[in-house]
């Protein structure tokens, strides 16, 4: 008998009927004689919903009141999957995620999983019921309800599975699987039968929205085998892998996008040591993320800066690089928040020279001018006009061959 995790996102359970869909497949799965645990978000666009009450009666709510309210969610999930598995004579028990048990830090909106103790669940299970647990949510050391920030359902179904050592943990979404670019912008792109964590956690951070950074991070720590599958149609998805030595022979795995950034550009500084904290600084104190540096040295001993952070961070970070420029007697500032991030991912880079030239090459036959490059041992990312994003990501597909098999 196999104990599996399912998790299901806030589109697969965003109505009624699709609920009781969801009941089906979670019988189906316990008619082949598997322990089931499901793990569900809120509703769509209830968290949305209950944002825009917190906002409405005030601006900046208190953190803790508004993971007690956001948490509500799911928790209305869990009983109406549950409901549903009972209308269809099967036990289930729901519980959140305080009944059983995870434990996070206290930083709300944000918190981290530091344990969980499964007993309760596997009593549950030992009962031969389903149990649904919420996700996004956890309690801390001082009993006060916690939220693991956007997409946390993920990362409590990998825990969970992690935590109970299950056979695989399923996550159903409304895409069959991980793609070699987005299907949206690229029609030829192809469904991977298979991808290594690493290879996910870079196109995950690099714009690909199928999974949560830290639930494929806690997968790979603790090799919870994971699948990625649709909510609405059959098929065998996607599995996430630890490397194989096979898995070099495919050189680019996939194609990521992002159009959440911006560039800003500080001229004329002095070129000496410590002008990149100088600068950088404030922006870290402001909690602000800063992605790609680029560092130039001038003739006159003077260097000018560039480095991008997200878009909804462009306005503070002008206004902070406006004052930094002040002080350093900077000849001019700019900024741009027309830019975008394409970026290719393969674990076979390792093993493969001409990588780089080659996606440079392809770019240039196209017009496509590269603002800045970031690299790492898998992956290669550019800064390009955003105008010429979805040109840039359908050329690269065709030029690795990604509709076929790379």
């Amino acid at each position: 008998m196999a104990l599996i995790v399912q998790k299901f996102g806030g589109t697969s359970v965003g109505s009624i009927e699709r609920i009781r869909n969801v009941a089906d497949k979670v019988i189906a799965s316990k008619q082949q004689g598997h322990q089931v645990v499901v793990v569900v978000s809120a509703m769509s666009g209830e968290t949305d919903r209950l944002l825009g009450l917190a906002h409405a009666i005030s601006p900046n709510p208190d953190k803790r009141e508004l993971d007690v309210l956001l948490s509500t969610g799911e928790q209305v999930t869990i009983a109406l999957l549950s409901l549903a598995l009972y209308e269809k004579n099967h036990s289930a028990i729901s519980f959140t995620g305080g009944q059983v048990h995870i434990r996070t830090d206290s930083a709300h909106s944000k918190a981290r999983i530091l344990e969980i103790e499964a007993t309760r669940v596997r009593h549950a299970l030992e009962a031969g019921k389903v149990v649904v647990i919420a996700g996004f949510q956890g309690i801390d050391d001082g009993g006060n309800i916690t939220t693991l920030g956007r997409g946390g359902s993920d990362t409590t179904a990998v825990a969970m599975a992690a935590a109970l050592h299950a056979d695989e943990c399923l996550i159903y979404t409304d895409v069959d699987g991980v793609y070699t670019a987005d299907p949206r912008i690229e029609p030829n792109a192809r469904r991977l039968d298979r991808i290594t964590y690493e290879e996910m956690l870079e196109l995950a951070s690099l714009g690909s929205k199928v999974l949560q950074i830290r639930s494929v991070e806690f997968a790979r720590k603790y090799h919870v085998p994971l699948r990625v599958l649709s909510s609405f149609a059959e098929g065998p998805g996607t599995k996430i892998v630890d490397e194989e030595e096979s898995m070099e022979d495919v050189v680019i795995a996939g194609i990521a996008h992002n159009r959440d950034e911006a560039k800003l550009t500080i001229m004329g500084v002095p070129d000496k040591p410590g002008i990149a904290y100088k600068i950088l600084g404030p922006i870290a104190d402001a909690n602000i993320e800063v992605d790609m540096i680029v560092q130039n040295v001038g003739v006159d001993n003077t260097t000018d800066f560039t480095f991008t952070v997200h878009r909804n961070d462009f306005a503070k970070s002008m206004e902070i690089l406006k004052q930094t420029s002040k002080v350093m007697g900077a000849r001019e500032i700019s900024g741009d928040k027309k830019i975008a991030k394409l970026s290719i991912v393969g674990v076979g880079m390792r093993s493969h020279a001409g990588i780089a030239s080659k996606m440079f090459g392809a770019l240039a036959a196209e017009g496509i001018n590269i603002q800045m490059i970031s690299t790492s041992e898998i992956k290669i990312s550019v800064m390009i006009d955003e105008k010429y994003l979805e040109l840039g990501v359908r050329t690269l597909h065709s030029a690795f061959n990604l509709e076929t098999n790379g």
